[in-house]
C-alpha cells in the first residue's frame, strides 16, 4: 500500500469498487469493532480503577490484556440456561437485533479521504449515503426492538420493566438528538458524512454549533445507556433489567457487545460529525501533508479514543439518576433548546447566505431569542412555585402523621413510661452520681 495525496471523497465516489474491495474494506471494519470491544472493555476498567486508586485487572496477560479474552471463554463455555417460561425464538433473536444494527451503523463512519488500497483509489468509509445520518439513527432505534423484545421473551415483571424504559427512554433521546444534527445539516448542506467532514475543512462544528454539540453529548449517554442515563438495567429497582433472565452465557456476552458497539458508534458520530471526522487538529493540520494518505486514520482514533475515554469518566464520576429526572430532561429541557437554537441558527445561516434578507433574519433571532427567554422565565417561575406548594404539602403530612401514630407516622413514647424496651426505669436519688 502508498500512500498518495488524498482528495475530499463525496457520494458519487462511492458504489464504484470492486466487490473484492468492498469484502475487504468490510472485513477491516468487523475487526477494528470486535478488537474495540476486547481492548474497550479492558481500557474502560483499567482506566475507571486508576480513578479510584486501585489496579484493576492485572492477572490474565501483561497489564490484564487477556482479561477480556478470558472473560470471554468463560462465557462461552459456561452452561447456556433457558428459564422454563421463555419464549425461545424471541429470547435468542433479541442479543442478534442488538448486535447488528450497531455494526451495520458504523458503516457510514468515515476514517480517511481518498487513500490508495492495494492500488485501487477508494474512501476509507464502507459506504456513504445522501442520508447516511439518518440511517445512523434508523439503526439505533432498530436496535431497541432487541432490548423490547429481551424483556418481553424472558416473561419476567423486572425484565419487562427494563424493555420498557428502553423504549421509551430511546424515543425521548432520539427526538433531541435528531433535533441536535439540524444545525449540522443547515451548516452543512449535506446529510452525508463524508461531505459533513468535508464542510469542516475550516471551521469544526464543535466550534460554530456548541449548543448542539452539548445537546447531543446528553443525548449520546441516553442513547446509548450509559450511566448516568443507564435506567434499563438499573440494578437496585430492576435487579438486572431486561437481561436479568440472561445467563452469563453467549446470549450475555452478544448484549453487553451491543452496548458497547453503541457507544462506538455514538463516538465515532461525535467525532465525525462535530470534531472533523478525519481532520488533523491544529496546529498538527499547518502541515501540508496532516489531511492526506493513512495519515488521517491516526487523527480520528485519537479522537475517537478522546471521546471514548470521556464516556468511561462521566461513568466513573457520576452517579444514576432518577427516572423521572431522566425522561424531564429529555422532553421539558432538550427538545425545546433544541428547537429554539434550531430557529436561531437557521436565522444566522439565512443572514451568511442571503444578504437582502439580513433584517428580516435579525428581526426572526431576536424573536426567537425573546421567545426562548420568556418561556424559559415562565417556566422557572412554575417550577419554583410547584417545589414550594411540594414542600408545604410534604410540611403538612409529616407533621400530621407525627401527631397521629396510628396512621403511620413516627411514635415517640411517653416520658413517663415505667418499662421501655424490657428495662424498668429506677428513680435515681438527687446528688448519686
Amino acid at each position: 500500500m502508498t500512500i498518495v495525496l488524498a482528495a475530499d471523497p463525496t457520494v458519487a465516489d462511492f458504489g464504484k469498487d470492486p466487490l473484492w474491495i468492498t469484502i475487504i474494506k468490510a472485513v477491516m471494519l468487523f475487526v477494528f469493532l470486535m478488537l474495540g470491544v476486547l481492548f474497550g472493555v479492558w481500557f474502560e476498567r483499567k482506566l475507571i480503577s486508576r480513578m479510584q486508586n486501585r489496579y484493576g485487572p492485572n492477572r490474565a496477560g501483561k497489564f490484564g490484556l487477556l482479561q477480556s479474552v478470558a472473560d470471554g471463554l468463560k462465557m462461552g463455555l459456561k452452561e447456556d440456561i433457558f428459564p422454563r417460561t421463555v419464549d425461545k425464538v424471541l429470547y435468542l433473536l433479541a442479543p442478534v437485533i442488538m448486535v447488528v444494527p450497531a455494526f451495520l451503523a458504523f458503516s457510514i463512519v468515515p476514517f480517511a479521504p481518498m487513500v490508495n488500497l492495494f492500488g485501487v483509489q477508494t474512501p476509507l468509509q464502507l459506504v456513504d449515503l445522501p442520508v447516511a445520518v439518518l440511517f445512523m439513527l434508523a439503526m439505533g432505534a432498530v436496535s431497541v426492538y432487541g432490548v423490547v423484545l429481551a424483556g418481553w421473551s424472558s416473561r419476567s415483571p423486572y425484565a419487562l420493566l427494563g424493555g420498557l424504559r428502553s423504549a421509551a427512554q430511546v424515543v425521548s433521546y432520539e427526538i433531541a438528538m435528531g433535533l441536535s444534527f439540524v444545525a449540522v445539516f443547515i451548516f452543512a448542506g449535506t446529510l452525508s458524512t463524508s461531505e459533513i467532514v468535508a464542510a469542516q475543512a475550516q471551521t469544526w462544528f464543535v466550534v460554530m454549533l456548541a449548543p448542539s454539540f452539548v445537546v447531543y453529548v446528553f443525548c449520546m449517554f441516553g442513547e446509548a445507556a450509559r450511566i448516568p442515563f443507564d435506567l434499563p438495567e438499573g440494578e437496585g429497582e430492576l435487579v438486572g433489567g431486561f437481561q436479568t433472565e440472561y445467563s452469563s452465557s453467549l446470549k450475555f456476552a452478544l448484549i453487553m457487545m451491543g452496548e458497547y458497539l453503541h457507544t462506538f458508534t455514538a463516538s465515532a458520530i461525535a467525532v465525525t460529525l462535530f470534531l472533523g471526522g478525519w481532520r488533523a487538529p491544529i496546529p498538527i493540520s499547518w502541515w501540508e501533508g496532516a489531511n492526506t494518505g493513512y495519515w488521517p486514520v491516526l487523527w480520528f482514533f485519537i479522537k475517537f479514543v478522546l471521546t471514548f475515554c470521556f464516556v468511561v469518566w462521566v461513568r466513573a464520576s457520576l452517579p444514576r439518576v432518577r427516572y423521572d429526572q431522566l425522561m424531564s430532561l429529555g422532553w421539558k429541557v432538550l427538545i425545546p433548546f433544541n428547537l429554539a437554537w434550531i430557529l436561531l441558527v437557521a436565522a444566522v445561516r439565512n443572514v451568511m447566505i442571503y444578504e437582502e434578507n439580513r433584517m428580516i433574519s435579525i428581526a426572526l433571532g431576536v424573536v426567537v431569542i425573546i421567545g426562548a427567554l420568556a418561556i424559559w422565565l415562565r417556566f422557572d417561575t412554575v417550577n419554583q412555585r410547584r417545589k414550594e406548594t411540594r414542600k408545604e404539602q410534604v410540611a403538612a403530612e409529616f407533621e400530621e402523621l407525627s401527631n397521629e401514630p396510628a396512621a403511620g407516622g413516627f411514635p415517640v413514647p411517653p416520658l413517663d413510661l415505667p418499662h421501655y424496651h424490657g428495662v424498668q426505669h429506677k428513680e435515681i436519688p438527687s446528688g448519686t452520681n
